[in-house]
Formats: structure tokens, sequence, C-alpha cells
């Protein structure tokens, strides 16, 4: 008979990583903005970064749920990577690009009506978002593999 879903630990050391991460943009946003802004659950950017959390939570429960010599935490390590990378360069890079396209629009255009429509600046993630993921990833997992039964 087929398991449950439910009894997949590396699949629950990621969503309830994730879920932690994206609860915890709310109240870091506040203390940064002083406003609440709800929205930052399903956005991506900020910290800590869901993204690292994930793939951090997920890479080490399979090293610790199945060994560290399997080639499924390989490919996850590897994955991590890539995802790692991804958030702290090139969608970083992103979110500078559109902070620029946007001061050029507001250059550009002063004093006429446009649009005031955005480009989403907070793409990436800052080195530090990055190691609050790891640190949140981590964290779970490790509670993940000591409550598990």
């Amino acid at each position: 008979m087929p398991g449950k879903i439910i009894d997949n630990p590396v699949l629950i050391s990621a969503l309830i990583s994730w879920g932690i991460a994206q609860l915890l943009k709310i109240p870091i946003e506040y203390l940064r903005t002083h406003h609440w802004n709800w929205a930052v659950f399903f956005s991506t950017g900020g910290m800590p970064s869901a993204h690292t959390t994930l793939m951090t939570a997920t890479a080490l429960t399979i090293g610790l749920f199945y060994g560290f010599d399997n080639p499924m935490f390989g490919l996850a390590v590897a994955i991590a990577m890539v995802v790692i990378y991804d958030a702290t360069g090139i969608r970083r890079q992103a979110g500078y690009h559109a902070r620029r396209i946007n001061m050029l629009i507001n250059e550009l255009f002063s004093g006429q009506p446009i649009s005031d429509e955005r480009l989403k600046e907070v793409l990436g993630h800052t080195p530090r978002e990055v190691a609050g993921g790891i640190t949140l990833g981590t964290a779970v997992s490790l509670l993940v593999r000591l409550l598990w039964h």
C-alpha cells in the first residue's frame, strides 16, 4: 500500500519551513516600515529568503533521514545551490534594474501624467536574507528530525 503524503518528512519539512519563512516576512516588514503589509506573505524577496529556507530544509532533511551519502542528498544540494545563486544574483540584479527604470521614468516624465504602475523592485535577496533562510531551514529540518516518530 502506498504511503501517505503526511508520512514524507522531506515534504513536511520543506512546506513547514517555507510557510514559517513567508509568515516571518509580515512582522519583519512591519518592523522595517511600521505598516502592516499582509501581501508580503505572497511576495518574493524579503527576510528571510523562503526559497533558501525551502531548499535548505529539503536538502538537510534528505541527509538526516536517508543519509548524506545518498545521491538524492547530492541532487538536493546542487538544486539548492542553483536556487540560492539565483536568489542572490540574477533576481537581485533584476530588482536593481527595476529600481533604475523606475527612477528613469520619474526623471523623464516628472510633472506629466503617466501611469503610476511600478515595476517590482524586490525580486532577489541580500546575503543576510539568504543566511536567515539557511538558518531557518536548518532549524526546521532538525526539529522535524527530532520530532519524527
